[in-house]
């Protein structure tokens, strides 16, 4: 069986947990939100929230992960903790979902930011046409084999955090704050519902705090690095949505942020004025670009590794004879997204794409239990502090955002729910296809 060495260090694996999580989210959703919340003060609520059950959810997988310190995260505790089909069914949902719908999403995100904003936030034709050239660029590009390594992602995170740091900071130096800044009823938000898509858009900004524990297996003295790589990724993640939201509601009357997808820009534009705002508009989209191509490069080398294992299809093993890249599982992911880009509105992929995302989370965190109990990896393990109330909070979160998002978005929902039930029969296709033909 081939192996890998542990050569990510504590820093690495930090700043992928923070540029896994710093994508479209962050300069798209609050905009969104203030469309669906009654004041500035619910939207922050919101984050804090989000951050709070992210962060619950990173001590419980810096448990997981060294309990079990393999590579690929969700897709090794589940097939160990329960069944293999669940295995399969996360890598099934980061095929058709986990990683299509960032992709579109940043691709999405980057039209907003580098032509006109639309007045009602959605989409139009030239905005969708610029999103679908750029994932085919990308896509082009990574299958003639362009790489990035550990150090130009660190220069990526790095990138992302100044121009936070710089976009806010400055702003909230600069401007005055924005009158008012609440709607004109700051009442609480109309029935639970609108707050459950609330919570959806902004767990899916937190989507990535356990990004290094997929590649646990190659983090060096993982009982170490691993937990405190989560926890302070996921850290400094949350203190600098809360600048940018702070940034954007100073910068901006609530009526005004409302229904905005680039909202950061046209914050922006109000404290820096229009040529700098808008200056710093293209900057964002820069920006995003990372997110784009890390999504373009990371998920086809999944797929690679579930086809090998004969549990995907046999053409994501395929690897290109010239450009040594896995060429048919990147064409594949590219189209699967600017499918996603015509079809979808930006708010409705990342309802869909979070509501997705949640379930597999929750299992695997359910299964701290489990593993407790089978005594799995007792001398490797950094457990959890608070057990068992972070795991249970996280636990109750989740599920409680996952009914209010069903009951506010049923139909993105159910479309989720129906991308993860048909998986079940193309695993059992699968399993089919590996036994061995009866002997005569």
């Amino acid at each position: 069986m081939a192996t890998v060495q542990r050569r990510v260090g504590l820093p690495t694996a930090a700043s992928l947990v923070v540029a896994n999580m710093i994508g479209a989210g962050i300069f798209t959703t609050s905009g969104i939100m203030a469309g669906m919340l009654p004041a500035a003060h619910w939207v922050f609520l919101c984050w804090i929230a989000g951050g709070t059950i992210a962060l619950a959810g990173a001590l419980c997988y810096a448990e997981l992960a060294t309990r079990m310190p393999e590579e690929g995260g969700e897709y090794a505790y589940l097939k160990r903790l329960y069944h293999p089909a669940l295995g399969f069914l996360t890598g099934w949902i980061s095929f058709v979902v986990g990683f299509t719908v960032p992709i579109a999403a940043s691709a999405m995100a980057f039209a907003e930011y580098a032509l006109p904003e639309t007045a009602t936030g959605v989409f139009s034709l030239p905005h969708k046409g610029l999103a679908v050239l750029l994932i085919l660029l990308f896509t082009a590009a990574h299958y003639l084999g362009i790489r990035v390594g550990s150090g130009l992602q660190n220069l990526l995170t790095v990138t992302k955090v100044l121009i936070i740091l710089g976009i806010a900071g400055a702003g909230l130096a600069l401007g005055s704050e924005a009158s008012p800044g609440t709607s004109a009823t700051p009442e609480a938000p109309s029935g639970n519902v609108a707050l459950g898509a609330a919570m959806m858009l902004v767990m899916f900004s937190y989507s990535g705090w356990n990004a290094s524990a997929y590649i646990a297996e190659e983090v060096a003295n993982p009982r170490k690095n691993l937990p405190v790589s989560l926890v302070a990724g996921t850290g400094i993640v949350i203190c600098l949505y809360l600048l940018v939201n702070l940034f954007i509601f100073h910068a901006l009357p609530y009526d005004e942020a409302s229904g905005s997808i680039a909202v950061v820009k046209r914050a922006s534009v109000e404290v820096y004025g229009e040529w700098m705002g808008t200056a710093l508009g293209y900057l964002i989209a820069v920006a995003l670009l990372s997110s784009l191509s890390a999504f373009l490069m990371l998920g086809p080398r999944i797929y690679f590794a579930m086809a090998r294992d004969g549990l995907f299809f046999r053409f994501a093993s395929a690897v290109h004879p010239r450009f040594q890249v896995p060429g048919r599982s990147i064409l594949v992911q590219g189209a699967l997204a600017m499918l996603m880009v015509l079809i979808g509105s930006f708010e409705q992929l990342l309802i869909y794409l979070g509501f997705s995302l949640s379930v597999f989370p929750f299992l695997a965190v359910a299964g701290i239990f489990i593993a407790r109990r089978r005594m799995i990896g007792e001398s490797t393990a950094a457990r959890v502090w608070g057990y068992p109330y972070v795991p249970l909070f996280f636990l109750a979160c989740t599920l409680a955002l996952m009914v209010l998002a069903y009951l506010s978005r049923p139909l993105e929902s159910t479309a989720a729910v129906i991308t993860v039930l048909l998986g079940i029969p193309a695993y059992l296709l699968w399993v089919r296809a590996r036994a061995p033909l009866p002997s005569r």
